[in-house]
């Protein structure tokens, strides 16, 4: 029987989350992020950084698009989406490196970090139901 210790490090060893992709994004670490949505979710809006290969194309390009050195981490659309496991067997596969974001481009989005489309920045939300959202201070 697995025991709770082993489950969860293992766990954490191949997912993150959206705020601690971002916090790395700021810090600065090396990885790829790697949409693995399709097309149409793409042009909708997407993470700024983020490289564009749909799940069922990884096989095919990432050997020749991604280095194989550097970590990656790839997102679908949201918790209710399993494109992200997908993508990540075929890094896997492969013998990438990899995690999964958990929470996907949904949760992204509800916790405020920035995304754009073809046309630049969209707006950023912040939701109350998955974050602290505080009033801006008087200044």
């Amino acid at each position: 029987m697995i025991d709770a210790l082993s489950y969860f490090s293992a766990k954490l060893a191949l997912e993150t989350d959206a705020s601690d992709v971002y916090a790395a994004q700021k810090a600065g670490e090396r990885f790829t992020l790697v949409d693995v949505r399709g097309d149409e979710a793409w042009k909708q809006g997407r993470i700024p950084g983020a490289v564009h290969v749909p799940y069922r194309q990884i096989a095919e390009r990432a050997p020749r698009e991604i280095d194989p050195a550097t970590p990656v981490v790839v997102y679908c659309w949201s918790p209710g989406c399993n494109a992200g496991a997908k993508g990540a067997v075929e890094f896997a596969k492969l013998g990438y490196s990899v995690k999964e974001m958990i929470g996907g481009y949904e949760y992204w989005v509800r916790e405020g970090q920035p995304v754009e489309n073809a046309e630049g920045p969209l707006p950023r939300v912040f939701d109350s139901q998955v974050m602290v959202v505080r009033a801006p201070v008087a200044g």
